[in-house]
């Protein structure tokens, strides 16, 4: 298990871990690094008429471990046919090799010792979900890491159709209203690009960190 303060460390610094293939965890910090700008974020047209269904019940931190287990079953990737081009294009220069391969993986960046890992900051305080539920079952979600007012977004899931991006709204929401600085999203995809997500540059990125750390900022609690 990575000890609660190297890993709360490494956010503070603008670095985080993922499981390898091998079981061996790395650590990384994207260059350029997806945020989303909370004073800008976008709710797509079709879900705002899902929000006014009021489908969904939003609930803070109660399944936190059957949020994180849901996020490591998933079985999709972010190898998607983009990348899958871009990298068989460096193969053809002789740069890279077996992409295909990684995104036939069935496996997840978060395994056993994240699990332990996250949930040990859960007792502490740092890691958070936020779940949308449906006719009282867990529908998705999403969970993440709060130190001062940054938030680190890991990983969301959804068992019915638009249940994580509603618990998405919901956490920005939250944000706003406890007046957070920064929503980090580690690395951009178009999901996360309908929402307002952008990339900015690692330099950029660690300027907006190092001020939103120290902000007096709580996440739980009414």
């Amino acid at each position: 298990m990575i000890e609660p303060d190297l890993l709360l460390q490494g956010y503070r610094l603008g670095v985080f871990p993922m499981a390898m293939e091998d079981d061996s965890i790395g650590w990384f910090s994207p260059d350029p690094r997806a945020i989303i700008p909370l004073e800008h974020f976008h709710v797509p047209h079709a879900l705002g008429r899902v929000l006014r269904k009021q489908l969904f019940e939003i609930k803070i931190d109660t399944c936190f471990s059957e949020v994180i287990e849901a996020c490591a079953k998933r079985e999709d990737t972010w190898i998607n046919p983009e990348i899958m081009e871009s990298y068989t294009q460096l193969h053809q220069l002789g740069y890279a090799h077996s992409v295909e391969a990684c995104a036939k993986r069935e496996d997840t960046w978060i395994n056993l010792e994240i699990m332990e890992s996250y949930t040990q900051l859960h007792q502490l305080g740092y890691a958070h979900s936020v779940e949308a539920w449906g006719e009282g079952k867990l529908a998705g979600g999403l969970y993440g890491i709060a130190v001062g007012g940054a938030f680190f977004g890991e990983s969301m899931f959804h068992r019915e159709r638009d249940a994580s991006k509603v618990a998405l709204v919901a956490l920005v929401q939250r944000l706003r209203s406890r007046r957070f600085a920064l929503l980090d999203t580690q690395w951009l995809t178009p999901h996360l690009q309908q929402f307002g997500g952008i990339e900015i540059s690692r330099n950029h990125y660690l300027r907006l960190l190092r001020s939103a750390v120290e902000l007096p900022r709580t996440f739980s609690g009414d």
